[in-house]
């Protein structure tokens, strides 16, 4: 609609650069890994949300229009480990590095939600960049439909905890579990509520 503002990829496609849309899932929980999307999309209008506002089957329905749509996309991930031995934002940020090695053809210019990667290519980092770039709302769609398949299948590996409910956020159920089983060798081992429960599962396991 005419007055509307642009997508904020539309300076870069004005450019004719491949413009690399950047956001993540699961930053915020207590077990499984963070998951980062990284999606380049041929210049264009696209129906895509930030993931946090589609439900499940909306979500899944659109991420099979990513993946059909975009030039390239990947994804990135670290694991709880990493989590808990580089801290949240760095282990983001290798999860995100990760993702844009695996974009092909590569980006030549990024957009994130306000996350600040190492690059040498045009950035911008917005706050709310995911309702403002469908690149970065297809990035937040792979991401937030892998992960949750992930944590299906991790409640599968260790049940008892819900993932497969919460997807490892922090939820009364999901402390409840913890009190009962501890810590499982997916949680975030760092994160105070898991670092308070007993102890059960050996580190090695």
């Amino acid at each position: 609609m005419k007055g509307e503002p642009g997508p904020l990829e539309a300076p870069f496609w004005s450019m004719g650069l491949r413009v690399a849309g950047i956001d993540e899932a699961g930053r915020g929980a207590w077990a499984g890994p963070i998951v980062v999307g990284a999606v380049i999309l041929p210049p264009g209008r696209y129906p895509f949300r930030d993931s946090k506002l589609l439900r499940p089957k909306e979500r899944e329905r659109l991420a099979e229009e990513v993946r059909r749509v975009a030039l390239a996309h990947a994804l990135g991930m670290a694991e709880a480990g990493e989590v808990d031995r580089l801290g949240v934002l760095k282990a983001t940020l290798l999860a995100a590095q990760r993702a844009l090695n695996l974009l092909d053809p590569p980006p030549e210019a990024l957009v994130t939600d306000y996350l600040q990667v190492a690059t040498s290519l045009p950035l911008l980092a917005p706050p709310r960049a995911d309702q403002n770039s469908p690149s970065v709302a297809a990035a937040s769609i792979l991401a937030k439909v892998h992960r949750d398949q992930l944590m299906v299948e991790l409640d599968r590996l260790y049940p008892g905890y819900g993932f497969a409910r919460h997807k490892g956020y922090g939820t009364l159920d999901h402390h409840e579990a913890l009190l009962v089983l501890g810590p499982s060798p997916v949680h975030r081992r760092r994160f105070a509520p898991v670092a308070q429960a007993p102890l059960r599962f050996s580190e090695e396991e």
